[in-house]
């Protein structure tokens, strides 16, 4: 397998955890997304990625978009260890996490919203930021009260095993600490976020342990 990652993507460091935890070994592809104006705009890439984003996960000569996808695809075809609990509900209710994070929060905050924010709109780096810690405090306050509430948690979101959840939580708690965003209101997020931590799993896919971590 062939991942197309950008070392800070929510997206891609998203489907690296999730790699990770399936064990499964995979070779990089990165594209810059701020070298040269952004390498996900050479000509060329709109042929791998339509909309010019990462990640990208090449398998046996086929192409996937989308992390969630990609993350669904990667539980289908390698269901050991699973990503997801086996109860219906449970399950549903992991998934809920993840598109809380990929449909509500991450959009907001992404490169191309953040570009059309300054660039186009004419906000400074001030609001700019303000606009960042806005929505991720919103978004992190409703998911420390759906999780903290379920009473489902362990050390992870569901029971004691990492799964599709934090695959999705840690990379955007990353994206919060960036920002410099108070995580003190989120004492479930950041103590499952450590729990991460302490895992290799986790470790190897952070980004600064990429191969283009050190890129100018």
């Amino acid at each position: 397998m062939k991942l197309y990652t950008y070392f800070r993507s929510s997206a891609a460091y998203r489907v690296r955890i999730a790699l990770a935890l399936k064990g499964l070994s995979w070779t990089p592809e990165p594209v810059h997304m701020l070298r040269g104006g952004g390498e996900q705009h050479a000509p060329g890439y709109s042929a791998i990625h339509p909309q010019r984003l990462v990640p990208v996960l090449e398998d046996k000569g086929e192409l996937l978009i989308q992390s969630i996808a990609i993350c669904e695809y990667l539980e289908e075809t390698h269901p050991t260890p699973p990503l997801l609990p086996a109860d219906p509900f449970a399950r549903a209710y992991v998934r809920s996490i993840a598109n809380a994070i990929a449909c509500e929060i991450h959009p907001l905050n992404n490169l191309r919203v953040l570009n059309y924010v300054t660039s186009t709109l004419g906000h400074s780096d001030e609001e700019r930021t303000a606009w960042i810690s806005h929505w991720i405090a919103d978004g992190f306050a409703a998911l420390e009260a759906i999780i903290a509430e379920a009473e489902l948690s362990g050390r992870f979101s569901y029971g004691d095993t990492p799964g599709l959840a934090e695959a999705f939580l840690v990379p955007q708690i990353y994206n919060a600490r960036r920002f410099h965003c108070d995580m003190s209101a989120y004492p479930t997020l950041t103590r499952i976020d450590g729990n991460c931590s302490e895992r290799p799993e986790f470790r190897i896919a952070h980004p600064d342990a990429q191969v283009d971590a050190n890129a100018a």
